[in-house]
């Protein structure tokens, strides 16, 4: 009986003894890319962002004519974060639910924020495309590299920032601040400089880290070479980071212009 292994192979099938003409041939083919793999590459990660984004961008425009959905769109866009950043295995219509959720939230605080500062959005968006475009390059370049030292650090100023984020809006919204637009990001340090252009500039550099720390984990998968499915959890992470750098920008030209 001839062996199946044999026998199925191309170079063997039927009997005949393959030519050194269609051995070399056979030597000569590329190897099977990742993607034909069914594994993580980052071509693949990069088309299931845009697909993302593609998705914000289409929520976006509902919520920036619809501005009210802004607020549900945060809270359901906030529930599905956590879900999707706990779940052990991505789940595709769980993170695309976040990406239009997250659209209609973009979409409303943009409006409203074009409203009483016009042109800001645009200035937001060249910002965090500006960033993030500086960070892909310093990361593929190899001079900006996540660090054990430097995530503790991350990690340290993430609360903080939390803590001081629900603190403002408590003190806000029980009348402490009065009538501070931002709370106590509008209060002057030094006598001049709002707290919150202080600290929007600390955050936007937190928020160009968490970038680094995407890219890494993109880069471990690829290396790893874990499922394709994978490349939606680093989309995924891509567009909280994204999102967030935009908002940071948002309020950051927002008090400046403020307190012009």
């Amino acid at each position: 009986m001839a062996n199946p292994a044999l026998s199925n192979n191309p170079a063997f099938k039927n009997g005949d003894v393959a030519s050194a003409v269609e051995l070399q041939d056979l030597y000569e083919r590329p190897s099977a890319t990742g993607s034909e793999m069914g594994r993580m590459t980052y071509e693949d990660t990069a088309v299931k962002t845009v697909v993302l984004f593609a998705v914000l961008l289409a929520t976006s425009a509902v919520g920036w004519f619809v501005p009210i959905l802004a607020l549900p769109g945060a809270i359901v866009g906030f529930v599905l974060a956590m879900v999707n950043t706990f779940k052990r295995e991505p789940s595709v219509p769980l993170i695309v639910a976040y990406a239009a959720a997250q659209g209609l939230f973009v979409g409303g605080i943009s409006a409203i924020f074009n409203t009483r500062w016009d042109g800001i959005v645009a200035q937001a968006v060249l910002g965090t495309f500006i960033t993030f475009g500086v960070t892909l390059a310093l990361f593929a370049s190899g001079k900006v590299r996540a660090s054990k030292r430097a995530t503790k650090i991350f990690l340290i100023a993430m609360v903080g920032y939390l803590v001081f984020s629900l603190v403002n809006v408590g003190l806000q919204l029980f009348g402490v601040t009065g009538s501070a637009e931002f709370g106590l990001r509008s209060y002057p340090v030094f006598g001049v400089i709002p707290l919150g252009a202080l600290l929007g500039v600390l955050v936007i550099l937190m928020a160009a880290y968490a970038l680094v720390l995407d890219f890494d984990q993109i880069q471990q998968g690829v290396r790893r070479g874990l499922p394709a499915k994978y490349g939606w959890t680093g989309a995924f992470g891509l567009m909280v980071t994204i999102v967030w750098l935009y908002v940071e920008f948002l309020r950051l030209i927002a008090i400046l212009r403020g307190s012009n």
